[in-house]
């Protein structure tokens, strides 16, 4: 079987998010996704929701999908890196083939994680093309791994959780009704979240 690892912070999740699970599934770069949200002690954000808040929204965005799960692996009391989650389900799933689904705006950072070869030891990348970056020419600085990372031809828009966010806070419904899955929504305005 082939495993897609969808880490990021889903702070919210938008309709993009969910597209892309859809998509990579449909076009069959991958038979089952597991959504690893970010736990609150990655220290690259600080405006992150509880750990246990992003994991209901990504239950309301995704509880119609049989092969698509929603993890609590990085929600631990330290900072978990992704060459450590990669190793954690290398582990548990020795015989299946494993991707890490990142942007591609994630792939030009990708020399800065934390002991990244490791990443690319247990999986190969699936890259997103994100914000009309050129995937081609980004990908020529991992010659030696050039078979490890794979571009996902799928369509893909410039929404981000932080235009989400700001729309949350102006009350722009248009726009939030246009972006954000309609359960995820509700569930955030009868939660009252990212008000402040």
């Amino acid at each position: 079987m082939k495993i897609g690892i969808y880490g990021g912070s889903f702070n919210p999740p938008h309709i993009m998010h969910k597209s892309i699970v859809e998509e990579l599934i449909k076009k069959e770069y991958v038979d089952k996704i597991i959504i690893v949200p970010t736990g609150v002690k990655y220290h690259y954000k600080n405006n992150l929701l509880g750990n246990e808040i992003r994991y209901k929204l990504l239950e309301q965005m995704t509880k119609d999908k049989q092969n698509i799960k929603i993890s609590t692996y990085e929600f631990q009391e330290k900072e978990v890196f992704t060459y450590e989650t990669m190793a954690y389900y290398k582990d548990k799933y020795p015989n299946d083939e494993l991707f890490f689904i990142c942007g591609s705006d994630n792939l030009t950072d990708l020399k800065k994680w934390e002991q990244w070869e490791k990443v690319l030891e247990c999986c190969k990348i699936l890259v997103i093309p994100r914000n009309g970056q050129d995937v081609k020419e980004i990908k020529k600085e991992y010659a030696a791994y050039n078979d490890r990372i794979i571009i996902a031809e799928i369509e893909t828009s410039n929404i981000s959780s932080t235009i989400v966010r700001k729309a949350i806070k102006e009350k722009d419904m248009t726009l939030l009704e246009k972006y954000v899955d309609k359960d995820v929504l509700d569930y955030i305005v009868k939660n009252h979240l990212y008000q402040n």
